[in-house]
């Protein structure tokens, strides 16, 4: 599917959710029109504005957003983010929906931004996961982007990613990597090493790239100096806000961190109605 097809689908479901505005039907005269305004109360980073233009967009086509950030951009409490003219009943339809996708994409965006910070200097990327809102991964991961990060799988078929279960089922990691290349020749291999042993082997099989999972600090850098180089190396498990600077400090490749969307904290953004346009 496309992803603006997608997207589109994800905001449908959302507006259908709230189903009809029988308050705001009641109160506004069908022509009554309406300015109001979006405002920042909160520091961080806004993303998701094309996502709050395509919610007006699709619940009325005579609503106008005018925006006076860009997505990635740093706003401060108090900045005027974006105006939205129109007609009173589909601004007020559309206000709450609007400023989920908005809050949420800008938590995203702030604490990915705030990981990619921390890490700077050491050559350590930060990655995402697939610990995302159901439904919504792809707005999820593009948050991610606009704070700097990068994506992981955007879904299973991306990438074959042997984990711990799919190596005690095949019965070694040798077994598992080969029956994966086998079914699917042409896909990126990552295997998680639970152990050094693990990742000396693994270098073996030439995968495309190792999880470090749950690795102490210690355990990290004699897997760097192992691999020296040979393959890129992907910390992952448990790791924090607090944590991640002393792990891109080993010298791993990328650090993956379910932090930044599965708990993320939405960006305080509200919506104050300023009069007719």
């Amino acid at each position: 599917m496309h992803i603006q097809t997608l997207v589109d689908e994800i905001i449908r479901l959302a507006l259908l959710e709230d189903g009809r505005d029988i308050t705001s039907e009641a109160v506004f005269p069908e022509q009554a029109r309406l300015r109001a305004v979006m405002t920042a109360k909160a520091r961080g980073v806004i993303a998701g504005l094309r996502v709050v233009r395509r919610v007006f967009e699709l619940t009325s086509p005579e609503i106008e957003c005018t925006f006076d950030v860009a997505d990635g951009s740093v706003v401060e409490p108090g900045t005027r983010v974006a105006t939205v003219t129109g007609p009173a009943r589909g601004i007020l339809k559309a206000e709450r929906v609007a400023l989920n996708f908005l809050q949420r994409m800008s938590g995203i965006a702030t604490v990915t931004a705030a990981y990619v910070e921390a890490v700077r200097g050491t050559g350590a990327r930060i990655l995402d996961t697939r610990k995302t809102a159901p439904g919504q991964r792809v707005l999820d991961k593009e948050a991610v982007r606009i704070g700097g990060g990068e994506n992981h799988r955007m879904g299973l078929s991306d990438m074959a990613l042997i984990k711990d279960n799919h190596i005690d089922a095949a019965g070694s990691m040798e077994e598992a990597v080969r029956r994966v290349r086998a079914a699917f020749p042409d896909v990126p291999v990552e295997v998680e090493a639970r152990s050094l042993p693990d990742v000396k082997t693994l270098l073996g099989l030439k995968v495309d790239r190792i999880m470090l999972d749950n690795f102490g600090l210690d355990a990290m850098r004699k897997a760097v100096e192992l691999v020296a180089g040979r393959c890129p190396l992907e910390a992952s498990g448990g790791i924090t806000l607090q944590t991640v600077r002393a792990v891109a400090e080993t010298g791993v490749d990328c650090i993956s961190a379910g932090d930044i969307t599965h708990s993320v904290k939405a960006l305080d953004i509200s919506m104050t109605i300023q009069g007719e346009p």
